[in-house]
């Protein structure tokens, strides 16, 4: 790698963010285009966050992605956004252009193209555990593919119903299509479902708690986790011949669709999965 007075900077703004993959396959696939530019991580406290924003003007940063906890605070900051950020609620990649920032969301995306890597998604009904900024990626990513039926189901449901409230503005059947569930009544629709997705954080500790009771888990279902790693429930996932993933696609997809966003050319989509040994 040669950096000199032209190499443009890209990179992410999280705090923690020290653990980012985004690093390693975005600056692989610069080299590997030809692009002089580098992809750096910053790690940026919440209260410095609009600092951090006015930076990109004045460092003529091209570009960041974003992620926890500054998805949705940085929207105030931005001069324009996407109209998938606006219905999501949160940004995970800004472009700077001459100093005007525009918001995209490119996790939606990222979630859809990963997977549709092992099953077809239009016409499936989908159980979606958890009411975070994650699970509003996922729910607005499945109704772009017609999905018939989605159940929401999260610990505290007020916040499940919030999401809805939200996409109400949006979308006028909505409530037809989600419906809110607790983590109690899981049991009872999973017969009914044919793709399950995990947007918790329940799985990064060996010691987490089950969501619910995954020996009911049956081969007919497709089961998704977006934690970087093979969790309990995608362990027996595996164990019961279910369709799995973990959430590498979405992150490598994300990334390839912020790429393409900031460049204007083709992300090389296996050479970032190359970079990340997948």
């Amino acid at each position: 790698m040669f950096i000199n007075g032209e190499t443009a900077v890209y990179g992410i703004f999280g705090y923690p963010v020290k653990h980012s993959k985004s690093p390693t396959f975005q600056t692989e696939s610069f080299h590997h285009l030809g692009i002089n530019a580098v992809y750096v991580p910053f790690e940026v406290k919440p209260e410095n966050l609009q600092e951090a924003i006015k930076s990109m003007k004045i460092l003529n940063i091209k570009g960041i992605n974003v992620t926890i906890p500054h998805k949705e605070e940085i929207i105030k900051y931005l001069d324009e956004v996407s109209q998938e950020a606006k219905i999501i609620g949160a940004v995970n990649t800004v472009k700077n252009i001459d100093g005007y920032l525009i918001g995209y969301n490119t996790d939606a995306y990222g979630f859809i193209e990963g997977l549709k890597e092992i099953i077809e998604i239009e016409g499936k009904t989908a159980l979606v555990i958890g009411a975070g900024g994650a699970s509003r990626s996922v729910i607005y990513g499945l109704l772009q593919q017609n999905i018939v039926k989605i159940y929401l189901a999260n610990r505290t449901p007020q916040r499940a119903i919030e999401i809805i409230n939200d996409f109400c503005k949006y979308y006028r059947v909505i409530d037809q299509i989600v419906s809110v569930i607790s983590l109690d009544q899981i049991d009872e629709v999973l017969e009914n479902v044919n793709i399950v997705v995990n947007t918790t954080s329940v799985g990064l500790k060996d010691d987490d708690k089950p969501l619910f009771d995954y020996d009911r888990l049956q081969e007919k279902h497709t089961v998704v986790d977006i934690i970087y790693r093979e969790t309990k429930l995608l362990k027996k996932a595996k164990e019961k011949g279910c369709n799995h993933q973990d959430g590498y696609p979405m992150l490598i997809y994300q990334g390839a669709k912020s790429f393409e966003i900031w460049t204007g050319q083709k992300a090389p989509v296996e050479v970032m999965k190359r970079a990340l040994g997948i």
